[in-house]
């Protein structure tokens, strides 16, 4: 349980807590993520590019979040 003014969710595992009203946009920008190619899925389903900064996340979501890196 979190505290007021704050949410708790799962990343990849791990309790992360975020101001209450964050984004997944908020969310990937705490986590440092700096590459453009990145996917978020949220409750098991995909979050779109275009609503990273509209998705709200609330208590107890759980998210993946995977960054695509090249090599060779």
């Amino acid at each position: 349980m979190s505290s007021a003014g704050e949410v708790a969710v799962r990343v990849n595992g791990e309790t992360v807590k975020l101001p209450a009203g964050a984004t997944v946009a908020g969310l990937i920008q705490k986590l440092q993520v700096s590459t453009p190619r990145v996917a978020v899925e949220r409750n098991r389903e995909i979050v779109p590019k275009a609503a990273y900064s509209t998705t709200a996340l609330v208590e107890g979501d759980d998210l993946e979040v995977v960054e695509f890196v090249g090599g060779g």
